[in-house]
């Protein structure tokens, strides 16, 4: 094992017993190195294996802070199944459970932003135009931030349907106000990839730069001519998340296994 490897156990123990409390920090560089008889690199290159595995996060000003390491891994069911709940409009593939409560982090707002280049690639528009854009960031009830969803907006989408720029957009929410604009039914698709966080997600999440992403993008179709209406970017933290698909067997993977007949 090497140096740094042995320090960032040593310290992985004592995040795990509550030596170091969550919500605390670590000690400073200069006892790191001095308790390990170690150079600033191995304490550096430990920290950063920490980070990775999302137990510390750096912030400036206070130190090396310990992360809620304690927090259960969800499952998504990768279903292709869109269902409608009455309360809350349509309801896609998410880890949330039947019932559970769910709450925002500081308050969801909207605002006109710079397209970012996979958004405006989705879109159809040149990246850095200016587009609405529909931002929350929620967890389970009494959990650290659990994911950030910024929901993009086409030109077209709020000339047709202008409430959907609006603080409410009525029951139903943006979908059903698009819908009922001429655009229904929609039709959509889903995109998922593993990326490191840039440094705003990371901030808005409460995770280290260094913990990857888990990225699910639901890309949102009119019926009336096919244009891209908007493009939901779900972001959460990698070590929070699982995917999980049943497999079927084609028919002609059947069990048992058809003898091959001699030529």
């Amino acid at each position: 094992m090497a140096r740094y490897e042995e320090v960032a156990d040593d310290l992985r123990q004592r995040i795990h017993s509550g030596e170091y409390a969550v919500g605390g920090t670590l000690p400073r560089y200069e006892e790191l190195t001095a308790t390990y008889g170690v150079g600033r690199g191995v304490v550096s290159a430990a920290l950063a294996l920490l980070e990775r595995e999302g137990l510390v996060r750096p912030i400036k000003r206070k130190g090396i802070v310990v992360l809620d390491w304690r927090i259960e891994r969800r499952r998504i069911a990768r279903g292709q199944l869109v269902t409608r709940d009455p309360r809350r409009s349509y309801v896609f593939p998410a880890a949330s459970r039947p019932d559970e409560p769910w709450e925002a982090h500081g308050r969801p707002y909207r605002e006109y932003a710079p397209a970012p280049a996979r958004v405006a690639e989705l879109l159809g528009i040149e990246a850095g135009i200016a587009t609405l854009r529909r931002r929350r960031v929620m967890s389970p009830a009494g959990e650290p931030p659990f994911q950030l969803v910024d929901t993009w907006l086409s030109a077209t989408a709020v000339r047709d349907a202008p409430q959907i720029a609006e603080a409410s957009t009525g029951p139903g929410g943006y979908l059903d106000r698009i819908e009922e604009a001429g655009h229904g039914p929609l039709s959509w698709t889903e995109y998922a990839r593993a990326r490191m966080p840039i440094r705003e997600e990371a901030q808005l999440l409460e995770i280290s730069e260094e913990m990857p992403v888990l990225e699910t993008v639901i890309v949102g179709k009119s019926a009336r001519d096919g244009s891209i209406l908007e493009v939901t970017v779900r972001v959460i933290p990698a070590d929070r998340v699982e995917l999980v698909t049943q497999l079927r067997r084609d028919k002609s993977a059947s069990w048992p296994v058809e003898p091959i007949s001699p030529e």
